[in-house]
């Protein structure tokens, strides 16, 4: 019997044309793991390049000069805390891929749903579950 082998998803427009049924299939699931290490090895990158121009140090006399070059890095520290914090996301995303949890909503189960998962692919809420919980959120201030 010939084994039948699928090939990889190659664009966000090829992954939208495929049918219902094939939704978390293992190409769906390739594509997902692939486009997850991407974005992380380039917020790896971003983080090393953070820290090189953060050891450059430059004396600048005038004090509104120097007071703009520490600002630009209090901005550009805050810029990288966020990535930080999405680099631990994007590992745990990964970590769905691996146990088959990814692209299911974590309070309901139900599929998150592709055009999503193109906009945030470490989304663990579909949008009706994460509208109720920033509704929650605003109203319990949780």
């Amino acid at each position: 019997m010939k084994e039948v082998v699928q090939q990889p998803i190659a664009s966000d427009e090829e992954l939208l044309s495929q049918p219902g049924s094939e939704y978390m299939s293992p190409a769906q699931l390739d594509y997902f793991r692939r486009k997850l290490q991407n974005l992380e090895a380039e917020l790896r990158v971003n983080a090393g390049e953070t820290t090189e121009h953060l050891r450059e140090t430059v004396l600048v006399p005038d004090p509104a000069d120097r007071a703009t070059i520490e600002e630009e890095h209090s901005l550009e520290l805050r810029t990288r805390d966020r990535e930080r914090k999405l680099i631990k996301k994007v590992e745990q995303a990964i970590a769905r891929i691996g146990s088959g949890d990814y692209g299911y909503c974590e309070e309901t189960g139900e599929p998150i749903g592709l055009q999503r998962l193109l906009a945030r692919p470490t989304a663990t809420l579909s949008v009706e579950a994460q509208e109720r919980r920033e509704l929650r959120q605003k109203q319990f201030g949780d």
